[in-house]
């Protein structure tokens, strides 16, 4: 099988089914976005993350693959059903906050993006996430959405909030601090 197809040359996609989309539609966005996120993360694991959390961004990498099915997915397709990410998926993401949050001293103050290389290709996954968020809810206002597809990419984003922090404290990488502009040396 070869990798082109020369279906898309005329800027039309296809989503699962057959229907075929304008690339720039909100839904392609969406799910462009997602698969952006997941590539973030395959970088953050190629920044080697120790064994555990590496394992846990194994596991969302597969749940965003998921969740880009769901996305591409019409409601009117007859596997709809079949292929909507599950509620279960976000206690998950909980579970596994509070797991890695229990680990870290409590923050008292709002930290910068930054640390290790790893703990801010991860800081760079979670704005990205934020974004994938943010193209879903642009795509509900205008078509149907799996609702448990926000609600996963709200909870990842934290997770990839604590998974940052963590990798930067198993390090033993400062989180570097935000200093207001009312406490930075003026010019």
């Amino acid at each position: 099988m070869k990798i082109y197809t020369k279906t898309g040359d005329a800027g039309e996609t296809g989503l699962y089914g057959g229907i075929r989309v304008p690339k720039d539609s909100v839904r392609i966005e969406a799910c462009g976005t997602v698969d952006e996120l997941n590539a973030c993360i395959g970088l953050v694991r190629s920044r080697s993350p120790d064994a555990e959390v590496d394992a846990t961004l194994h596991r969302i990498q597969n749940e965003l693959f998921d969740i880009g099915a769901d996305l591409a997915t019409l409601e009117t397709h007859p596997k709809a059903a079949h292929l909507k990410i599950p509620p279960t998926l976000t206690p998950g993401l909980e579970r596994e906050i509070d797991r890695f949050e229990d680990k870290l001293p409590a923050l008292k103050n709002f930290i910068l993006p930054g640390g290790s290389a790893c703990g801010a290709t991860i800081h760079l996954a979670r704005t990205v996430c934020r974004r994938a968020e943010r193209c879903v809810v642009r795509l509900a206002e205008a078509e149907t959405v799996n609702p448990e597809v926000l609600i996963y990419l709200n909870r990842l984003s934290d997770l990839l909030f604590v998974l940052a922090r963590t990798v930067n404290h198993r390090s033993g990488e400062l989180e570097p601090l935000w200093e207001p502009q009312t406490q930075r040396t003026k010019f």
